[in-house]
């Protein structure tokens, strides 16, 4: 992400203390930024493909936590009163969930007390950390994995994208949601009509509705809606060819992907792992892989850098076509 979007989207949510102290810091590194880290009474974090660093007040690499700027209540306290728009209370549903998701498709993690109500979480209170998690639209990653899922008549595989957390599945996943839907000329590909369940926000990034990244032409967001609840409700209302949600994993989540192919809908989706026995050491993903509903599967890694196609397999002959 560059520079200026950083500076206009989310430094208005941070205390001027930390405002001024990442307008301190070398451009270069702002630019590679993942994660802003506030945690109170410890050091002011930023994490990046390489790992963490600290920083000074002077916005500078500290070596040692004691030279580094130490995150305060007023910190925090000024950045919940921003993103609620000082009330709270309206973000009481955020809050259960422990994120909420702000213009540019940028997730804020929070946590605290948590406040159980018949053993469920209600709400969290005394926030003690933040994770600005930063969102990053990369045009053209999907070009690559478009030729191994578009079969003949350009049928679309289901296919499923596996890869650690921050490997780039959800960027990947974005792409080909815009490629697929606005279509290819170049590979005589019209495009489809795509139903994306963006349960955290994430991939379409809509910001009072409206998506903030490019996700195709041919596109119908549910936003902030559960994958179960959003893909039923998105065949029964918009007759999507393809069906698009992120990271799957409970078996709920299977028999909502089950349901979809019973309704002749293509599905593609991602979820957390790093290999094939991980898969089927997964309840819910479990008896798809058995099915061998998936006849893609994508693994992501970081061999040649953040988002690296390591591998894509083929279900059916059981071997990796990349």
């Amino acid at each position: 992400m560059s520079l200026k979007l950083i500076m206009k989207q989310i430094m208005p949510f941070l205390s001027a203390d930390i405002r001024t102290i990442l307008k301190r810091c070398s451009p270069v590194l702002l630019e590679q930024v993942q994660e802003i880290r506030l945690r109170e009474q410890r050091p002011l974090m930023l994490v990046w493909s390489e790992g963490d660093i600290m920083l000074t007040a002077g916005g500078n690499k500290a070596k040692r936590k004691e030279d580094a700027y130490h995150v305060t209540k007023e910190d925090l306290h000024k950045l919940l009163q921003i993103i609620s728009s000082h009330s709270l209370y309206a973000f009481e549903e955020e809050l259960k969930n422990g994120y909420l998701t702000v213009a540019g498709g940028h997730r804020i993690g929070l946590v605290g007390r948590a406040v159980l109500i018949d053993g469920k979480i209600k709400l969290q209170k005394f926030i003690s950390a933040v994770n600005i998690r930063i969102s990053r639209e990369v045009i053209g990653v999907g070009e690559k994995v478009i030729p191994h899922i578009l079969g003949k008549s350009n049928r679309i595989y289901n296919t499923l994208i596996v890869s650690p957390p921050q490997c780039g599945k959800t960027t990947l996943l974005r792409d080909l949601v815009r490629l697929l839907s606005s279509g290819m000329p170049g590979r005589g590909f019209p495009g489809v009509k795509i139903g994306l369940v963006d349960e955290r926000s994430e991939i379409a990034a809509c910001f009072q509705g409206v998506p903030q990244n490019d996700i195709g032409l041919r596109t119908d967001v549910i936003d902030g809606c559960p994958k179960v609840q959003g893909m039923m409700l998105l065949i029964r209302s918009m007759s999507p060819q393809v069906l698009v949600t992120d990271e799957i994993g409970r078996t709920e989540d299977a028999e909502a992907v089950e349901e979809a192919l019973n309704a002749g809908v293509s599905i593609i989706t991602t979820a957390h792992g790093s290999r094939m026995s991980e898969l089927h050491g997964r309840p819910g993903i479990k008896k798809l892989m058995e099915s061998r509903v998936f006849q893609r599967i994508v693994f992501l890694g970081k061999t040649r850098g953040v988002g690296t196609v390591e591998s894509i397999w083929d279900q059916e002959r059981a071997k990796n076509i990349m």
